[in-house]
């Protein structure tokens, strides 16, 4: 399961960190990711970060200014978001499989089996 929390509303040029707990793995092999779903549009990709190398991708959108960490002792994924935009604003997903999947696929929507719920982030002009 997956437990997403820390979205809100916040002035363009703000910050905003989200979570996401997830329970109940069987396997210490993972990749965890964000999307967003703009108001109107479609679901995409932010950020991905894999366990096995700890590698991270980003969206060119959002690189520079988003950081996808894991919490280790928490067993959490957060997404820092900095210098935010009003075309920021979305329902924010996490996403996660229990697997090493290659680095192409990180990006991809259907290689996640597992999603949260949704938090929203709002950020004011």
């Amino acid at each position: 399961q997956l437990q997403a929390s820390g979205g809100g509303l916040v002035q363009a040029g703000g910050s905003l960190r989200l979570s996401c707990a997830a329970s109940g793995r069987t396997s210490g092999t993972f990749t965890m990711a964000w999307f967003r779903q703009p108001p109107g549009k479609e679901r995409e990709f932010v950020a991905a970060f894999r366990r096995s190398g700890g590698n991270t991708v980003y969206a060119d959108s959002v690189k520079g200014r988003f950081t996808i960490s894991r919490d280790n002792a928490k067993n959490t994924v957060h997404l820092q978001m900095n210098s935010l935009k009003p075309e920021d604003t979305a329902v924010y997903y996490c996403a996660d499989v229990e697997s090493h999947i290659i680095l192409s696929s990180m990006r991809s929507a259907t290689s996640y089996p597992y999603w949260g719920q949704g938090t929203q982030v709002t950020v004011s002009s």
